[in-house]
């Protein structure tokens, strides 16, 4: 009976010793957009074209970009083509001067309501035509100094508008149409005072208030008066010296605080919800590769998140 116990104990240990073998599993390829209905690529072309150029396709624009990217599979390479072509495509296009320039004026537009509260362009041009004619009559008038300072109010209005085609032609990049909606008498009107105005660009450029270190260091160089009596104007903010409000305003567009901000506007408008930080962390290489928004915007857009395959 031992003897039998004893063989049986040796088969099993014999047994439960066995090497294991590795299966390897082949041609695990991710699987393609199969089964997706045309609807919802439908609203896909149609979300993109009102997100990029702000209006909806025509009926051949819908069925060319909806066969073209069921041609392609629904593939993330077919995506990122229309993106491409809505973004920076100069071919002349019915009812419109081209994609290029229909993008340029929609990202032109959105900065405004972001940062101008939506001011009118016919009221741009009434800000900047106001204050020429004024330093027209400070000139005539041999008043220089105040020529100068209402001249310059003329030509920082002047710069908004001419932001957008220079933002087209790849003249200026995205911080410097930023940079310009908030460095005029529209935005000072809309945030009058020194301590609204340092609020309002914390919050419109980085989602948030300054702090009150924040707030004390920057106050006196936009006040352009030192709040001590001692002469000195000078803030320390982000690494950076200033003393002035226009010197100020750099610092900002300059740190990195300000490219994460332009990230979390990018997810709140195209997917109306904030950013994850390794989403930010992620996206921050492409947008620091020249301030590169396209390419930050098309990231998001060629997603299946955004597309509405994923659900």
């Amino acid at each position: 009976m031992r003897k039998i116990l004893l063989i049986a104990f040796s088969f099993f240990l014999i047994a439960s010793c066995k090497k294991t073998e590795t299966v390897t599993f082949t041609n695990n390829n991710i699987p393609e957009y199969t089964g997706i209905p045309t609807l919802l690529v439908e609203n896909y072309v149609n979300r993109l074209f009102i997100d990029l150029i702000g209006r909806e396709p025509t009926n051949e624009e819908m069925g060319n970009e909806v066969a073209a990217l069921e041609a392609g599979g629904l593939s993330s390479a077919a995506r990122s083509t229309l993106v491409d072509k809505l973004m920076t495509s100069t071919a002349p296009i019915d009812g419109d001067t081209s994609y290029a320039h229909a993008y340029a004026q929609k990202f032109y537009d959105d900065n405004k309501a972001r940062l101008l509260d939506g001011i009118a362009e016919n009221q741009v041009y009434e800000e900047y035509y106001l204050y020429y004619a004024i330093s027209t009559q400070d000139s005539l008038a041999g008043n220089m100094l105040a020529y100068e300072i209402n001249r310059d109010y003329a030509n920082r209005s002047r710069d908004v508008l001419k932001s957008k085609e220079q933002f087209r032609l790849g003249q200026i990049n995205c911080a410097e149409m930023c940079r310009r909606m908030c460095y005029n008498t529209m935005y000072d009107n809309l945030h009058m005072g020194s301590f609204n105005y340092i609020n309002a660009t914390f919050d419109d450029l980085f989602y948030r208030f300054p702090t009150d270190v924040e707030m004390d260091e920057a106050y006196d160089a936009v006040e352009g008066v030192p709040s001590n009596g001692e002469g000195d104007i000078s803030g320390y903010l982000f690494g950076e010296l200033f003393s002035t409000k226009k010197e100020y305003l750099n610092v900002l567009i300059d740190s990195d605080e300000f490219a994460e901000g332009l990230i979390r506007w990018s997810y709140l408008s195209l997917l109306s919800r904030e950013p994850s930080t390794t989403e930010v962390y992620n996206k921050l290489s492409i947008l620091n590769n020249g301030m590169n928004i396209r390419a930050v915007q098309k990231s998001i857009l060629v997603t299946d998140e955004y597309a509405g395959f994923n659900e």
